[in-house]
């Protein structure tokens, strides 16, 4: 039980973690989005916590930052997007990092979760603008998850020489 209510917290930081770095830095992007930093939080929630509750923090976490930030019409979109992020994330990692180890695992699933936000995005906001004024977001959402990649990567390796890590999630 303590184990289960240790993650119930840190998935609960980290939902908040994701709304704050979404929040934090805003840049506009061409149709009515923005570029963010949350993306980097969705990945470590996706690597770092078992995969129901890193959805749950994505998706949470980044809904309440577009609520919050004016953007509600995104909201339920982002919820899905980023949820899905963190659990092809997360299963991408646990498939192949016994093959290729941490850091390769690390970018080929964060490829392909970034890739999820950029394409679910893009029919999201096909469905709202267009097709192509939609592809005019697709260069704003490519630096946003190339930006997530590299900050998350480099996070989490800071968190797992630190060894908060084991800190925070073993019982």
């Amino acid at each position: 039980m303590y184990k289960q209510t240790k993650i119930i917290v840190v998935a609960s930081l980290i939902t908040a973690l994701v709304c704050i770095a979404t929040m934090i830095v805003k840049i506009p992007s061409p149709l009515k989005g923005y570029i963010n930093l949350g993306d980097c939080i969705v990945l470590i929630a996706a690597w770092i916590l078992p995969p129901m509750y890193g959805f749950l923090a994505a998706g949470l976490g980044s809904a309440l930052a577009d609520i919050f930030s004016g953007y509600i019409i995104y909201a339920p979109a982002t919820f899905i997007i980023k949820g899905v992020m963190a659990l092809v994330a997360f299963y991408l990692f646990k498939l192949i990092h016994n093959k290729l180890g941490n850091l390769p695992s690390r970018i080929i699933s964060g490829v392909a979760s970034e890739s999820i936000m950029i394409v679910g995005y893009l029919v999201f906001e096909s469905y709202l603008y267009g097709f192509i004024p939609s592809l005019v977001n697709v260069p704003a959402n490519c630096v946003q998850g190339i930006a997530g990649m590299i900050i998350s990567t480099v996070l989490i390796k800071i968190f797992e020489k630190s060894k908060i890590l084991t800190k925070f999630l073993k019982a």
